[in-house]
Parts: structure tokens; sequence; C-alpha cells
């Protein structure tokens, strides 16, 4: 997660080599380079750009950027427009930052220290801070001076002006929402998990209400209540949020705009994830048939006697005259190029066909859990999976859904209670950890040739289908991403052949495109399905029964997810904003 506050600053900036197919950055560039001090990565501002940076407005705009990592291009000679008020969606097969780079981490890291996260959120607003402190320093003096006493009146007038004493409640609201109750709300931050500091960092930027808010991944470290609540709660945000997520429901919810990088250019769109998918397709189509015209006529030229050089440059010329028609300013056209085929990138997969079982498949049978020491997760479960269950276990982060999983599969033994397993059943497990598993010395390839004794081209062919780029699949697991090890891992899922398949947050490595290619290949499984996820999409997709993890007890939820979206956010005192993600959704049925 990435959050920017007014006035943070760059803190850190790590890369790894960019692998997309970029043109190399020229030695000397037009208009005036930024020095950030930061070896690898450099900042191109053209002259346009440099003036609009003056302006005095709260919309941003620079025309002509480029920003490079290790001498290629992210973003080349494109323009950045962000409209106050407005909230983006920042969407882009080169924006999978952790296979890529992490770009300019403005993270404002959360000291683990005695302070609580109460505290902690309240100490972002600098402001107030700064005055209750010299309040504070003021009445510890023995004797009050009438400076004093001005001053102090001075500071209570500052304090109501920023409505300072609705500040904790304010605080509070947010902590409540993001998934702290009240003792945790006052637990010292060294306590808490680094997945926790980061929903404090999180809580502080949304608690000082920053002019541009800038979230990377925010849903990564949040369980399905907090994501439901934080989206909500954007949805209402009046200041500009720029936001980058895999998250299509999170996106819908939230985001007015989308910004699109594509080929090293912004591209803009109005409205929200959905409209902008539909958009997209409709531009892509005719992409492609001005590709084909352009094929079609360099075909005619050719046949007419003309060079293929002849043709080509007559086929720029057209294309030249075309641009400068459109274009509003001649000066800053960039030299013509040949239309080249639209590349589709497609993530398509399937489950093998799975063999008919016998129920009782897999079950628990009053099975109650703790670990050593604690408290019981959970008690007196009953609960059992067939070949036709699509079952999503849902509540807040530590109440045992992972360790619910885990006894499933055999991690785990319960404490008490039994586990059914039909002796025959082959079990598909998939989490962000699945790779760990994995011979790390060898490729993919190899991984699973020697694990499935499959053929070469077999082993190609299912890595291609999750994903997984052709020049990784020779490449040592070691050396590859973590966006890279789940695409092998989801390869390794589909290879075992399962008749249950158990899913634990597979969505946080992987791309948009990805997890649709998941939620269509679990429509067409035969076998049983148990997800533990924040996607909201997902879930919906699979048309899951909801099984919700409350108060030690795991009980089939009465309703779908938007009754379970209503009733959490009624519960947390929140006023439930129209579902723009459900209603797109139900557009699309009827």
């Amino acid at each position: 997660m990435m959050s920017i506050e007014e006035k943070a600053s760059f803190e850190n900036f790590l890369s790894t080599p960019y692998v997309e197919d970029t043109d190399e950055i020229p030695k000397q560039q037009s208009g005036e380079e930024v020095t950030t001090g930061l070896e690898n990565f450099s900042l191109t501002v053209g002259e346009q750009g440099r003036s609009d940076l003056l302006e005095a407005s709260q919309d941003i705009k620079i025309e002509g950027f480029s920003i490079s990592v290790q001498g290629r291009y992210l973003f080349n000679n494109t323009n950045l427009k962000i409209t106050n008020g407005r909230r983006y969606g920042l969407v882009g097969r080169s924006l999978e930052i952790s296979s890529k780079i992490d770009i300019l981490y403005c993270e404002q890291e959360v000291r683990a220290d005695d302070v609580s996260a109460l505290n902690v959120v309240l100490s972002a607003d600098k402001k107030r801070s700064q005055l209750i402190e010299e309040e504070e320093v003021i009445l510890s003096e023995p004797e009050q001076t009438q400076q004093n006493i001005d001053r102090l009146n001075q500071i209570y007038k500052e304090l109501d002006a920023m409505q300072a004493d609705a500040s904790e409640a304010k605080a509070c609201r947010i902590l409540s929402g993001l998934g702290f109750d009240q003792t945790m709300q006052h637990r010292a931050t060294k306590n808490f998990s680094g997945g926790w500091r980061m929903r404090i960092s999180l809580a502080r930027a949304l608690f000082i209400e920053p002019t541009l808010l800038l979230l990377d991944e925010p849903t990564n470290h949040l369980d399905l209540n907090a994501v439901i609540w934080l989206d909500n709660y954007l949805q209402k945000w009046k200041n500009t949020v720029l936001v980058v997520s895999h998250d299509q429901s999170f996106l819908d919810n939230v985001c007015t705009d989308i910004i699109h990088l594509d080929n090293q250019k912004l591209h803009y769109y109005r409205g929200n994830y959905s409209k902008f998918k539909k958009m997209l397709a409709q531009k892509k189509r005719e992409e492609i048939k001005e590709y084909e015209k352009q094929e079609k006529k360099l075909k005619e030229m050719k046949s007419a006697g003309k060079s293929g050089k002849q043709a080509e440059a007559k086929s720029k010329e057209m294309l030249s005259r075309k641009q400068e028609k459109g274009a509003k300013e001649k000066e800053n056209l960039e030299p013509v190029k040949l239309l080249i085929k639209p590349k589709e990138y497609v993530v398509k997969f399937r489950f093998p066909e799975t063999h008919k079982l016998r129920p009782p498949i897999l079950g628990l049978k009053d099975v109650s859990f703790k670990y050593p020491g604690q408290e019981y997760l959970f008690k007196q479960v009953n609960f059992g999976v067939d070949m036709e269950s699509r079952i999503a276990i849902i509540g807040p982060n530590g109440v045992g859904k992972s360790t619910l999983l885990k006894i499933l599969v055999g991690d785990l033994e319960p404490t008490v209670g039994e586990v059914i397993r039909n002796k025959f059943l082959k079990i598909g497990r998939y989490d962000q950890h699945s790779a760990d598993q994995f011979d790390v010395k060898l490729t993919p390839v190899e991984y699973l040739r020697i694990t499935y004794n499959l053929e070469y081209q077999e082993c190609r062919k299912r890595l291609g289908s999750v994903g997984l780029p052709g020049f990784v699949h020779e490449i040592k697991i070691e050396n590859l991403s973590g966006g890279q090890k789940a695409r092998v891992a989801l390869s390794d899922l589909v290879s075992k052949a399962p008749e249950v398949i158990v899913l634990d947050e597979p969505t946080n490595n992987l791309d948009i495109e990805s997890i649709d290619a998941l939620g269509e290949a679990i429509n067409l499984f035969q076998g049983g399905v148990i997800i533990v996820s924040h996607d909201e999409k997902l879930i919906r997709d699979t048309n899951c029964q909801l099984y919700v993890i409350k108060n030690q007890i795991l009980t089939a939820f009465k309703g779908d997810f938007d009754d379970y979206r209503s009733e959490l956010l009624d519960y947390l005192g929140e006023e439930v904003i129209r579902n723009p993600s459900a209603a797109f959704s139900a557009a699309i049925e009827e």
C-alpha cells in the first residue's frame, strides 16, 4: 500500500529490470532533466510542463514528461492531468509493480514503538498536535501571565475552528472501519504485525484528508470487511484520489475516472473500471480495423509495382496527414510510425475434468481449534464440502479463516473433533505462499516436467495459459518475481487435477486478467471450491455461499453479498452508499 500525505517526501526507490518492450532513452533529452539523486531513475519534463507546474491550482497538469528506469522508459513524452476532486484508478500491464519496479515509494513508515495506534493517527494532524503540546506547556507553568492567558485563548479558538474535539471520534471511526476494535486502538504499535501497521499508515492518510491521496494496492493488507468499509468511505471522499489496484470491484465502487498506461502513454477515460473495459474493447476493435486497412493498402501498393519501402513511405505520409488534421498543436507531433498489430494479453485456463466422488468428500465434525496457550479460534464446527460446493469463508483478520483451511487440507490437526476426507480425494491448494514449496533451482518448465511427467511443449502450454511470458519459462524460479511465481503456482494447481480446490487470498499476486481467468475456470470446474478472499468480484462471479466466522462460530450467512455488505456497514454505523459494482453487474444481466 502506498499512501501520500501533503508533505510526504521520497524515501526510497528500488528497481528491478523493466522487461516490457520499450525504447532506449537517448543520451540527450529535450526539456529539463530533474536530478533526484536516485540511481537508475530519470524524470524529464518538457518546457510546457514546467509552466503548468507553476500555476497556483489544486489541479495537476504536466505535459510531455518522461520517466525512465535503468535506461528504459516507463512513461515516454506523455501528459498527466489530475482534476481536483476526482477519484482516479491507474491501470495497465506496466503497473504490475511487484514484478517490475517499486515506483517512488512514498510510504510514511509507522514506527514500531510504545505509542498507541490511536495516538499515531491523531499525531498525523501536525497543527493540532503542536497546539495541544503548546497548551500543555503553558498549563504546566506554576504562574500564568496575561500573555499566557491570551495565548491559551488563541489556541482554544484555533482548536475549535479545526473541530479538534471531534478528532478523536473521527480517528476511532477510521480505525474501527479498518478492523481495529477498542482494545487494539489503544495497543502500542510495537505489538502489531507489519500488515496491521500498514493499516495504521492508511488510517493516518485518511485522517488528515490530504489534497491528493495516493494509494498503491490498498486492499492487499485488508480483509474483506475492511475493504467494504474503505470503498464505502472513499465514495464520499471530497478530495483527489489516485489509486493503483487489481481489485475490480474496488475500482468500480471508488473511481470516477480511469487512467490507462499503455505503450508508455497515459490515456484518460471517464467512468469506473467496468465502463473503461467496454470503451477499451471498442478502441481495440477500431485499432485492429485500422491496422488491417493499412496492411491491405500496403499489399495493394506492392501489387501495383511499388517497393516495400515506397509503400511504407506512402502509408506514413497518409498517416501523417491524418495526424496533423486531428492535432491541436502541430509542433508537438511525434514522428509518424506505421501501425503495429495490437497485442492481445489473454489469460485463459481450465481445471481438468474431475472424478465423481461419493459423499462425504470433505468435512469437519464437531471441530474446535486453538493454538497452544491461546483462546479457541472456533468451537464445535460442523461443515461439509461436496462436488458442487462454492464456499467463501469471510470475517475479519484473526478469526481463523486461514487456520480453518489448513485443517481442511491436513496441515493442522483439530484440537477437538474429526476431519472427514474421502480416501480418493485430491485437494489442490493455492495461496500467496504456494511457490515457497518449489525447488527454486529449477525452471518452471523443469518443475512441471519432473513433478507431473509432462512433455516439454505441454509444460510451455500450461505456463502460457496462466499468463506467464514465454521467456520466463526457462528462468530459475529463484529469479522470478512474486507475480511470476504466483503464475507457476497456479499452473501447478491446475496440473494436480484436484476434486476440491482451496484458495487462500488467491488474488494478491495476480493481475486483473488473471483474476478474471481464475473466476471463469472456477465456474467451469466440476469439483468443490472453498475460498478465503477480500476480492468482492471473485466472490460474486463464482456465486459463492458466504460462511462467516464470528464469536468462535462458523455459520452460513442468510443472504447475498449485498445483504452482507449492508449489514456490515450498518453495524459499523456507516451510511450505505450505492454499490456501483453491483449495479453494473445487474445491468449486464438484464
